[in-house]
């Protein structure tokens, strides 16, 4: 069979037209496609919600890739590892009931699963703004990586009833209102704070919260925003985070009817 360069490209431009058609107006935009964004894209999307990621870099997976100094391993704790062997993944057991996955495979797991629960992940693209209605998040001014943040070439809009920030250290998100003094007074964006894994890990779960009506965050965002300490290569926090925004936001954004799946039909005979 001859192949056609032209039929190559054309099916590409209606694919991704089709792909971005669907990003315009969403039910959840997440920002940043590392760990705790993944485990909400996925368990929002098999809530029947409407699921963008967007993602700065060419590859999603955030920090996981990694691992410990370049050494592609990751730790996750007895709390986190049914969200690993749900997906696959055999985590080993070390000690203290903590256990050691293999970094590339839990990263790979974690944006296969995502992209298979319905999520839509845009790569290379990053969110340049924030969109505002009356004090509430509904919306991301969008670019192209590289090409928005170096050239003078404007933006579009993507809206949606809910935003999660999962950008980890630099909070990207709710730095943007920050800095405009859009935040509640309640919210005051303390910073990171210096390395201690137990309370870290704790922390970024229990803080996990709604920041303002339609902004969420989670991940290491958590800890940028309220004054966490960074906890390091453990990820059982970061997974527990996104399991547990999901569960905020499914609370507040109700089901959108064209992405529930039809009910088997009744069997006689």
């Amino acid at each position: 069979m001859p192949i056609d360069e032209l039929i190559i490209s054309r099916a590409i431009l209606d694919a991704h037209h089709r792909k971005m058609s669907r990003c315009l107006d969403s039910d959840v935009l997440i920002v940043g496609g590392g760990p705790a964004g993944l485990v909400a894209a996925a368990h929002l999307a098999t809530q029947n919600r409407r699921v963008v990621i967007i993602e700065r870099q060419l590859s999603p997976g955030g920090g996981i890739w990694g691992g410990g100094m370049a050494m592609n391993d990751v730790v996750v704790q007895e709390e986190a590892k049914h969200l690993l062997t749900a997906i696959g993944l055999k985590p080993r057991k070390v000690d203290h009931d903590l256990y050691t996955v293999d970094a590339v495979a839990m990263a790979s797991a974690l944006i296969f699963t995502a992209v298979q629960a319905g999520a839509v992940l845009l790569n290379l693209t990053f969110m340049e703004d924030v969109c505002m209605r009356n004090g509430t998040v509904d919306g991301l001014v969008i670019n192209r990586t590289r090409i928005g943040d170096v050239l003078p070439v404007d933006p579009i809009v993507f809206r949606s009833k809910a935003v999660i920030d999962t950008t980890g250290h630099e909070a990207a998100v709710v730095e943007k209102l920050r800095k405009r003094h859009l935040l509640p007074p309640e919210v005051s964006i303390a910073g990171e704070q210096p390395m201690h894994a137990e309370a870290g890990e704790l922390f970024v779960v229990e803080r996990t919260a709604q920041v303002m009506p339609g902004l969420f965050v989670a991940g290491m965002s958590v800890c940028a925003t309220f004054g966490g300490p960074r906890m390091g290569p453990i990820f059982g926090g970061m997974l527990l985070s996104g399991e547990k925004v999901a569960k905020l936001v499914a609370s507040a954004v109700p089901e959108r009817a064209c992405c529930r799946q039809p009910a088997p039909s009744s069997q006689h005979g």
